[in-house]
């Protein structure tokens, strides 16, 4: 019977892996196209929050423009991906889990609304919570329908590109 460790236990056992199988075998490459991909849009990230620093207690237009501007990318970039070409598999991590996932910030997004909640300026917590998410599905929608018009233009009528 497996009883559970103790909090603070130093007990930590290994777990092998089966024979002939290594952990992340195989995974170098997309790992770092994530890894690249991610420093690359942390980076875009510090230089739009340098170039639209929010006020004390106003609205932090640099994370929403940050926000905004990444899902309508990911509306692009899937519909590009799945729908639209033959991508390199590096693709996707590259620019999806990596580029966007480092550009955008739900985690700045949650903490500017605390903030601005406890300081008082419920107005502003309100309307940058509300205009954040319809702004980014409007354009999470946007960047599919822009994806797919782009598509079908260049396949031809009644043709999908691919």
């Amino acid at each position: 019977m497996n009883q559970p460790l103790p909090a603070g236990s130093d007990d930590r056992t290994e777990v092998p892996a089966p024979a002939g199988i290594r952990p992340f075998d195989g995974q170098l490459r997309p790992v770092a196209a994530v890894a690249v991909g991610g420093a690359a849009g942390a980076l875009a990230r510090w230089g739009v929050g340098l170039a639209l620093p929010t006020p004390h207690g106003g609205f932090p237009l640099g994370t929403f423009a940050i926000n905004v501007v990444g899902c309508l990318l990911i509306g692009v970039l899937i519909v590009t991906i799945t729908e639209l070409t033959d991508a390199h598999p590096l693709l996707r991590p590259f620019l999806a889990s990596g580029f966007l996932g480092g550009f955008t910030t739900f985690s700045a997004y949650s903490v500017e609304i605390q903030l601005l909640l406890s300081d008082g300026h419920v107005g502003v917590a309100v309307g940058y919570l509300s205009a954040t998410l319809a702004a980014a599905l409007a354009a999470t929608w946007a960047g599919m329908a822009l994806a797919r018009a782009a598509g079908s233009r260049r396949a031809g009528p009644g043709r999908v590109a691919r």
